[in-house]
């Protein structure tokens, strides 16, 4: 499995964690060793932000860290410093909130993706993403679809993540600028050839008529098979957040659970996709 700046520093920060607790430390203590607030530990525990050489060893040396243990985490250290002009360029038009994420998304085993109304940017073709962007007046449109084009390199990986999405109905109907059987052509045919193309792309589609009490909100959960901890990712109007926290983790996959089970098996949707690529072509004159 690929590994990335992002990941090697969560792993980093599990295992600083880890050491803390079995030394009976709490994050204030060590804040007080390393002489910072306690917040900078609590980012460096989850991975936000990068630790030190001089740091790390301060830690070590008082939770008592086994060599072998020690040795570990110092290279992690080493290999989670970061790369000096990766996000420069057109990857600069990347959000600061998103980066995690897309740092992240190679090194999953397995990312599950729910959306109502919208096509997630991996599954957009790029006739959706141009009419997106333009009708958000975008001022750097070629940036935007380099990157997105850049995040479906995922499904080109030598072991990439096993990634299922659920789209409700409402998201092949809800066009970028309103509707539009050219764009909404376009993107189903291309769902159609990369659900043909890559073996552990899946997509779902939940119809309207199906029988929930309710749809939440967009969000992904992605689950790792390093030490790296699963979390939940939520876009807002201002951003996005992560929750890795177990517990709400769990009521997320609940939730994933009830929507994936009401949504159409791969070769249903397959059908459903077809059916609608018809009625889209129907819908242009020549």
């Amino acid at each position: 499995m690929p590994s990335t700046v992002t990941s090697r520093r969560r792993q980093l920060g599990n295992e600083i964690r880890r050491a803390r607790t079995a030394a009976g430390m709490t994050q204030q203590d060590v804040a007080e060793l390393l002489g910072c607030r306690q917040g900078k530990v609590n980012k460096i525990e989850s991975g936000a932000v990068a630790v030190k050489q001089a740091e790390l060893k301060k830690m070590l040396e008082a939770f008592q860290t086994s060599e072998t243990e020690a040795e570990v985490m110092l290279e992690l250290a080493k290999a989670s410093a970061g790369q000096r002009g990766q996000w420069s360029g057109y990857r600069s038009a990347v959000p600061h909130w998103f980066r995690t994420f897309t740092d992240l998304e190679p090194a999953a085993g397995e990312i599950l993706s729910w959306h109502g109304e919208r096509i997630p940017g991996p599954l957009q073709s790029e006739h959706y993403m141009l009419t997106q962007f333009s009708e958000n007046r975008a001022t750097d449109v070629t940036s935007l679809v380099r990157n997105r084009q850049d995040r479906k390199q995922v499904f080109e990986l030598e072991r990439p993540p096993y990634y299922r999405f659920v789209l409700g109905e409402g998201a092949f109907h809800r066009m970028p600028g309103g509707s539009n059987a050219s764009v909404g052509l376009d993107q189903v045919e291309h769902l159609l050839e990369l659900g043909e193309r890559y073996p552990r792309v899946f997509v779902h589609v939940l119809p309207f008529d199906v029988r929930l009490a309710y749809v939440p909100n967009d969000f992904t959960l992605m689950r790792f098979s390093d030490a790296t901890k699963d979390f939940v990712f939520i876009e807002h109007a201002a951003g996005g957040i992560y929750l890795d926290d177990a517990n709400d983790f769990e009521l997320f996959v609940d939730s994933w659970d009830r929507i994936r089970g009401a949504a159409l098996e791969v070769n249903d949707s397959v059908d459903f996709l077809r059916d609608l690529a018809r009625e889209f072509r129907s819908q242009l004159s020549f």
